[in-house]
């Protein structure tokens, strides 16, 4: 159907003096009764509704919208539309017939508004009314400015004519001088009143000292100020050049950490200039990881730094997706009024949060320490004493804190005090080594420092009394006594080697762990589980510690172990390889027990491998635990997990393989790169635990499968295939054989080329 539009522009309607006749002008009479009810409207709601009402009911039209123009989102809003439909409503200023009038600044009739492309159906959609025709006007100034536009829909008799259009557009330039004042004042009145819930918003949030807290409450603040989906707070720390927050408003407690010259946020820091960003994901600097980690969809960016007082930009302030729209100029502006004040109390915070920071340190730190720290005042009360000070006294809080001195160390104990006179007068430490003194009736020997208490201002506080159990090498050595035979753990400490401490060494490392574990423990139940470890880690720890293994750790059901630290021994390679033997020897018998007993057998993948680690106590202050860490001890947990593809039991490293001293029956694997490794490394299984029931034929069939690694090396497939096989024929069980074999088929049905140089890459762990 052909559209029907017929346009009629008006540049300003011609309205005669008031002196002549209402016969020669029509209008005058109307334009002047708009004028009146306009003008008595107290506010912008009823002039908007009266201006609709009498143009509606002058031209016959069945009823009217009225639409202003928002400069700061660059929208069309309408606060009057009568009908069913009673609610604001906003389009975008250039789109709709009243967009494009608003636009252009001309008067339109359109006789058929669906055959019109720029109609949106929507609104009849959701109402169930159905708009047949339109004739929009502009809403300008005296000085031509356009500040809106009136639509008026469905006349009732007959079209729309140009004199219809003629009055619209007199009856809206006749109320716009109004409507223009009373919008000045609104926004006026709007501006008084964000200023003052401004004011009140940074006086409420000035008040928080709490870091964590202020951020939260700013974050809040701004996400509603601005009509936001997020907002974050990003803090600049200067000792690691990273921007931080603990908290994003529409994230949760998150803490996010990221160099400060990184991204959007890092580039308005290291600019100190604003950026307003309409389309985030045109934006180069705009990084979407985030987004798609948290499945949020960021649209609009606005983002500004914070400055303290001195010009000292401290932080960024970002807020994401302004609802409605991008963000508007008002918004920036707005954004940096507010960080500006609150940028005081963010300092504060920080400070504060500093202080407690290193007052929480402090404490850690005491409660860390082995020895007691106690402090007296100048009254001679007992101010302080942290956990260890309670343990070697046998005291509770009650029982000590803010008790004279002279009543807490009597008896055996009050040569304490004469050393605290002593070290009040002199102003200088005393040490008393190997003293004894007496708690809940227990000897206890110590090495006593007494020190004064002085402030920066070199007044007097108090003293400070230290004690030292010379009685934990007793508990060291009960320590060290879990991880390693008993005899080296006297060794150690007859040595006076500082142990515990962080030691480079080439360490052998041996890792095990229990094959389809989950299901066992399936079957067995929590007390069943934890019987079967019981009993299966004795057996394997005990295999450990005869060879001078340290135990590292269990994880789990696997066990982590060491030969080499802390001290070496010397065959550290060859002492691994007979354990893990043993271990497989001593799961045998195990297995054999538990059939008898109708239970399902256990089986394990040991990997060893031999490299340079670190070992030392490592852990929290709090909760230390002596053990290794390096490259080392991942490729043998990788060699481990290789066996479940092998088919073997024990798998060992070149590195350890080429350090044996000892003869064992063994055979090369393969070349492999493990999960996580870029090198290949060839990998050795160790057989001697075999006996010939369980690997029979065993030498013979070695001798075979050495043969075909070779041909299959030099890709001779049909050769390496029949050695495989014969190995196969020698002992049927042989999986690694028979892994082989199916390797010689496939290469020789896909040929892997000249530069193959026979490596197997692992792609799992």
């Amino acid at each position: 159907m052909p559209r029907k539009v017929k346009r009629v522009s008006r540049e300003q309607p011609r309205v005669r003096p008031a002196g002549e006749s209402s016969g020669e002008n029509p209008y005058a009479e109307i334009l002047l009764d708009v004028a009146h009810r306009v003008a008595e409207g107290e506010s912008l709601d009823e002039q908007l509704r009266s201006l609709v009402e009498i143009a509606t009911q002058v031209i016959g039209a069945d009823r009217g919208t009225l639409f202003l123009n928002d400069p700061e989102t660059h929208e069309l809003y309408s606060r009057v539309a009568q009908g069913n439909l009673k609610r604001e409503i906003r389009v975008l200023n250039h789109t709709g017939i009243a967009g494009h009038v608003f636009s252009s600044g001309k008067g339109e009739i359109v006789e058929d508004a669906y055959s019109d492309r720029r109609f949106n159906r929507s609104v009849d959609q959701q109402t169930g009314y159905r708009t047949r025709n339109i004739i929009c006007a502009p809403i300008k100034t005296v000085r031509g400015e356009v500040i809106g536009a009136i639509e008026v829909l469905n006349k009732k008799r007959g079209p729309f004519i140009s004199e219809d259009l003629e009055l619209l557009e007199a009856m809206a330039t006749s109320a716009a001088a109004f409507l223009q004042r009373s919008i000045f004042m609104e926004k006026t009145e709007k501006e008084r009143r964000r200023e003052s819930e401004f004011m009140s918003v940074v006086s409420e949030v000035s008040t928080e000292i709490q870091l964590g807290a202020l951020l939260q409450k700013i974050m809040a603040t701004v996400t509603k100020m601005l009509n936001a989906e997020r907002s974050t707070l990003f803090v600049n720390d200067e000792k690691t050049s990273e921007l931080y927050t603990e908290i994003g408003e529409g994230l949760g407690a998150t803490t996010i950490r990221f160099p400060n010259r990184l991204g959007i946020a890092g580039a308005v820091f290291t600019s100190g200039q604003s950026v307003n960003i309409p389309h985030a994901y045109a934006d180069l600097r705009f990084n979407p990881e985030f987004d798609k980690k948290t499945g949020f969809f960021t649209r609009s960016i606005l983002c500004t730094p914070v400055v303290n007082k001195d010009g000292k930009i401290i932080g960024v302030t970002q807020v994401l997706n302004k609802r409605g729209g991008p963000f508007a100029g008002g918004d920036e502006a707005r954004l940096k009024a507010f960080t500006a004040q609150v940028a005081i109390a963010l300092e504060n915070a920080k400070l504060f949060d500093e202080v407690q920071n290193m007052k929480n340190y402090n404490e850690a730190m005491l409660e860390s320490m082995s020895n007691a720290v106690i402090t007296v005042d100048e009254e001679g009360k007992i101010v302080t004493c942290n956990t260890a000070g309670l343990r070697i006294t046998r005291a509770g809080p009650s029982e000590i804190l803010r008790k004279p001195a002279v009543e807490f160390f009597t008896g055996k104990n009050s040569w304490i005090l004469e050393r605290q006179k002593q070290v009040e007068q002199a102003g200088k430490l005393d040490v008393v080594m190997d003293a004894e003194m007496e708690f809940g009736g227990e000897k206890v020997s110590v090495n006593a420092t007494t020190l004064p208490l002085i402030n920066v201002k070199q007044k007097k506080l108090g003293t400070m009394v230290m004690l030292e159990d010379i009685s934990e090498e007793k508990r060291v050595k009960s320590t060290m006594a879990r991880y390693m035979d008993p005899a080296i753990a006297d060794q150690l400490l007859a040595s006076g080697q500082d142990v515990l401490g962080g030691l480079s060494s080439t360490v052998t490392i041996l890792f095990s762990d229990i094959r389809s574990f989950t299901t066992l423990t399936e079957q067995l139940g929590a007390q069943g589980t934890v019987g079967l470890l019981n009993e299966y880690f004795t057996l394997m720890v005990d295999c450990i510690q005869r060879e001078g293994g340290m135990l590292d750790k269990f994880i789990g059901d696997a066990i982590m172990a060491a030969f080499g630290v802390p001290v070496a021994k010397g065959e550290d390679e060859d002492r691994a390889v007979r354990a893990a033997v043993a271990m497989i020897c001593e799961l045998t018998l195990f297995n054999k027990a538990r059939v008898s007993r109708g239970l399902k057998p256990v089986d394990i993948g040991i990997g060893i491998n031999t490299d340079e680690v670190v070992s030392g106590n490592i852990g929290s202050p709090k909760r230390m635990n002596y053990t290794i860490i390096g490259d080392g001890v991942n490729l043998a947990s990788r060699l481990e997990a290789a066996n479940k593809q092998y088919h073997t039991r024990i798998l060992v490293s070149e590195f350890t393989y080429k350090k044996l001293k000892g003869t064992y029956r063994s055979r090369e694997v393969d070349q492999v790169v493990v999960q996580g490794k870029t090198e290949p490394v060839v990998v050795y299984e160790v057989l001697d635990y075999h006996t010939e029931e369980s690997f029979p034929n065993l030498m013979e069939a070695l001798n075979q499968f050495k043969h075909g690694l070779a041909e299959y090396r030099k890709q001779r497939w049909d050769l390496a295939a029949g050695a495989f096989h014969e190995a196969l024929r020698l002992n049927p069980a042989d999986k690694v054989s028979e892994m082989y074999a199916e390797r010689c088929d496939y290469f020789k049905a896909h040929p892997p080329g000249d530069d193959w140089d026979g490596v197997w890459v692992m792609k799992s762990k």
